[in-house]
């Protein structure tokens, strides 16, 4: 298998990324200055954009991560399940959730609904992408990368069927791949 074969288009090129992740880094930083920050990374397809964005923030942060699920290994959204909790607890304490993508918002609003539950002191949330078109459920993004159109897209993290995750950019799946 050629990755870089499988894909129709680059969408966001490795160096936007690096530039808008130093730009949300920044931002994050400002805002939360004189503050200590909790980083919540959604397992697993954040990982890559946090491991990059944690570097970016100049302030103090910690670092946990959850597991939540809506995807099975095709493209639909499912039902919305936890299957790793944090090890931390978040009452108190500013939470930021940094995740990969945003698309339908079932798995952020019930995320966010079920952390909210555990009164922290502030919860925003992060993500790289945004397919607003997409969205089911209303969630509110405080920082946002890039809105993209509704293309299946994998890279920098966003994965199929486990695969793609290491490309270093974010680039639209050829169809025949996952109709």
């Amino acid at each position: 298998m050629n990755m870089q074969e499988d894909i129709a288009e680059v969408l966001v090129s490795e160096d936007r990324i690096k530039a808008k992740v130093a730009e949300l880094g920044r931002r994050i930083s400002d805002d939360y200055r004189g503050e200590e920050l909790l980083l919540v990374g959604l397992l697993r397809g954040a990982i890559v954009f946090l491991s990059d964005l944690m570097r970016k923030i100049s302030i103090p942060v910690h670092l946990d991560f959850i597991g939540v699920t809506s995807y099975g290994a095709g493209t639909r959204s499912g039902a919305v399940r936890l299957v790793m909790d944090l090890e931390t607890d978040i009452a108190g304490r500013h939470v930021l959730i940094v995740e990969d993508i945003v698309d339908t918002g079932k798995t952020l609003a019930c995320l966010k609904e079920k952390l909210t539950a555990r009164r922290p002191a502030s919860l925003r949330i992060c993500a790289l992408l945004d397919k607003p078109q997409r969205r089911e459920v209303p969630i509110e993004v405080d920082y946002v990368g890039f809105k993209i159109p509704d293309k299946f897209v994998v890279g920098y993290g966003l994965d199929f069927a486990g695969g793609y995750r290491n490309l270093p950019f974010v680039g639209v799946l050829k169809e025949s791949l996952y109709k």
